[in-house]
This record gives structure tokens, sequence and C-alpha cells, in this order.
């Protein structure tokens, strides 16, 4: 069959005459292949856009003004962490409006809204205005976020890990190329002239998503909030606890890799790596958490989907705490980007399970507020991380952020241990 010519319409032309599917996610399993496809692309090119300023933020916070190094630091932690912030605030929001009025709105909004601030940081005049911009960009942003919501209302629920896991995979590596893009393009463009190329790279991503996503959506039926779900029942719907859960282990993903980032290069420096060389070797350590679960989401992501979420996200909580540990007594800067790549491989498998937990936990008119939740949670990590991981270090040294990111990790392996439990007895009962 033919798509239709419009793909913002809310009813596609070749079903207007047609008995309707009886749910959003069977109305839309045409599409979520081609919707994963550049849900992917654009995960990777505005994640891209978004981390490749870390190379030379120093060096432009430096440029707009400010003297001191310990001003230049203070503000560079702050414009990076806006961004999550925005994000981690508004995420709830944009997922409501995509149960509302489709997720399709959602992705454009993000694209263009990235498109424009991202131009606009590079005509910055001061680092109020560039912190200012990077919180608007998290605030109206977050296309990952929103391609999360499309790809895991679409995908068939046997399906929904791997597909995350794939998606994940996107955003990862826009995660490890972004800083090599950033430390490459400022010397061909200038810091302003990459920001520039950064917004034409999202705006490459918005028309994509204009005319290439396709959405069943049929706003009298899929956005009507007094209606009672078809897929959520008293019998079926899940504990709060178990809520709770899923939150809790979709913050402490980022929060485990983030929590050592402010440090990570003035550790490396005590690992005796020569000054000329330390950004460089920095950048290869930041990156190599990325580098792992790229090679491993989308397998994890497959393996909750045949074994269950809650035991890949209590091993991998575990594994990962494992991982943490000897990370605070390498002696070389190579040992410790290779326990990274590891962590990496093991972090990898959360997401998408936790993914595809939140897409079941609440019935299908929910299930973007649900993921919006998901996702905020998720950026509350990555502002939280670094702050805790700073101070940590501060009180009591470099090494002891290892072991409270390890001891916390293993908390909340226990936590979700608790939850799957429960899942399994209610399981069990329902039988």
């Amino acid at each position: 069959m033919k798509p239709p010519a419009d793909s913002s319409q809310f009813v596609s032309a070749d079903t207007a005459h047609a008995p309707r599917a009886a749910s959003y996610t069977d109305r839309n399993a045409r599409y979520w292949r081609r919707n994963l496809v550049i849900g992917v692309f654009g995960s990777f090119t505005t994640l891209v856009s978004l981390s490749m300023l870390l190379p030379f933020l120093p060096l432009y916070v430096q440029q707009l003004g400010v003297a001191s190094e310990s001003a230049v630091i203070q503000w560079s932690g702050v414009a990076f962490s806006a961004t999550f912030l925005g994000t981690a605030v508004t995420a709830p929001l944009w997922g409501h409006l995509a149960d509302r009025f489709g997720r399709k709105p959602m992705l454009i909004r993000a694209a263009v809204g990235m498109a424009i601030v991202m131009s606009l940081i590079g005509v910055a005049h001061n680092v109020y205005q560039l912190v200012g911009l990077r919180l608007i960009a998290g605030l109206i942003g977050g296309y990952a976020s929103a391609a999360t919501v499309m790809v895991g209302t679409q995908a068939p629920r046997e399906r929904a890990g791997w597909a995350l896991g794939v998606l994940s995979t996107g955003a990862l590596a826009g995660s490890l190329v972004g800083p090599l893009v950033g430390g490459l393009l400022p010397p061909l463009l200038g810091i302003r002239g990459t920001f520039f190329a950064g917004g034409a790279m999202i705006a490459v991503t918005a028309l994509l998503t204009i005319f290439g996503v396709r959405e069943d959506f049929d706003a009298s039926r899929d956005g009507k909030r007094h209606a009672p779900s078809a897929t959520l029942t008293n019998d079926h719907s899940p504990h709060a606890a178990n809520i709770a859960a899923i939150l809790a282990t979709a913050m402490m993903v980022l929060l485990a890799n983030m929590s050592i980032e402010p440090i990570i290069t003035v550790y490396i420096a005590k690992l005796g790596v020569d000054s000329a060389h330390l950004t460089r070797v920095a950048g290869v350590v930041m990156a190599s958490s990325a580098l792992g679960s790229i090679l491993t989401a989308a397998r994890l992501g497959a393996l909750a989907d045949r074994v269950g979420s809650w035991r890949v996200i209590v091993g991998c909580l575990v594994a990962t705490a494992l991982v943490m540990v000897p990370q605070a007594f390498v002696t070389t800067w190579w040992q410790l980007a290779a326990l990274r790549v590891l962590m990496g491989m093991t972090l990898a498998g959360l997401l998408p399970a936790i993914g595809k937990l939140a897409r079941h936990a609440v019935g299908e008119r929910d299930t973007g507020k649900m993921l919006g939740y998901l996702q905020s949670a998720q950026f509350s990590g990555q502002v939280i991380g670094p702050v805790v991981g700073g101070q940590i270090a501060v009180a009591f040294g470099l090494p002891s952020v290892f072991f409270m990111t390890a001891a916390l990790l293993l908390a909340c392996s226990l936590l979700a241990n608790g939850a799957r439990t429960r899942s399994a007895e209610r399981a069990h009962r329902l039988a």
C-alpha cells in the first residue's frame, strides 16, 4: 500500500474507509521500522550537536569574557548541565502532549527548536546568553526523548526492547562522535562556525522528520483522556513501588556514567599523562563508555525481550557496580579506558529494558507521559551525577567517587530485585 502523501494527517488515506485496528500500536505497525531508522539518525545528529562543544566549551566561555580559571570551570559546568536540566523539567510535559496530539509533532518541535537555538548559541555575546540558550535547548528540544516515546509506543510489545536498544545506540553513538567532531571543526570553521554547523545538521534531521516520519494518530480516540485505556486494568496495573524502581534505576544509569565526568581529566593527570596529551587522552576515556554501550545496547535489549526486563536490569546493575570498583585502583590511563568500555557494555542493557517496562507500566493512552517521566529521571541523573561526583571527590578524594557510585548501584539493584519479585508473584497469582 502506498503511504499517505501528507504524513502529518491523523488518519492515513488507505485506512480512511477500512476497519480501524484496535490500538495505536497496531495501526502504526507498518511504520515503526521506518520511524525507528529516522529516530536513530535524528538522535545521533542531535546528540552530536549537543556534545561536540565539550572539547572547546572552556575556550568559548573565555571568549565570552570570563577571565579567571576557576570561573571558567564553574561556568563551563553550568553551561553544560543547563541543557540536561531543561530536558529533565519538560520531558513529562512533552510526553503528555504526545499522548494528546501525536508523537510526530513532538519530534518536529524538538528538531526545529534545537536547530534554531544551536545556531543562536553561535552568536552569543556573553556567558549568561550561553547558559540561557543551553537551557532553552533543553526546554524545547529533546529529540532523543521524543523518539523514545514514538518508538516505545509504536514497536510491537515483543520487539520493544530491541527497538529501544537500537534507538539508544544512535544516541550513544552521537555522544561518542560529538567530542571528536568538536575537536576537528573549530580549527576549520572557528568556534562560532561550529555551532552553525551543528544547527545545520539538526535542520537536516528536522526536514527528514517532517517528510519521512509516518504516524496514524486519531485525535478523537488516541487523544481522549476520559476514556479508560483498553490495555490497563486493575489486575494488571503495576505496583507503585515498581514504577518508583523503574524511575530510580533510570536515574542511576546516567548518574553512574556522569559521576566521574567533572574530575576525569584531573584523575587522568594523576596517572602520569603528559599535559600536552591530557585533553586528547581525556576525550578517549570519556568516549570509552559510549563505545562499550554501542557494542551491546541492541543485544541486551533483545535479551530483555527473551528473558524479561527485570532480570536484565538486576544483572546489569550488579555488573556495573563490580566494574566500577577497579577504576579506583588503575595505574595507567588505558586501564581506566578499558574498564570504562566494560562499564558502558553493562550500562547499555539498562535503558532499553527500563524503557520496555515503562512502556507497559501504564495504559496505551498514558504511555507517552510515562516515557516522559522516564526521560526526566534519566536527565536528572545526568545533572545530579557530576554534582555528586564533584562533591564526593572534594570531600573524600578521587577514588571515593567510584566506591560511592558502586554502592549506589548495588542499592539500586536490591530495589530492582524487589520489584522483580513482586512482578513474579503478581504474575503467578494471575496465572
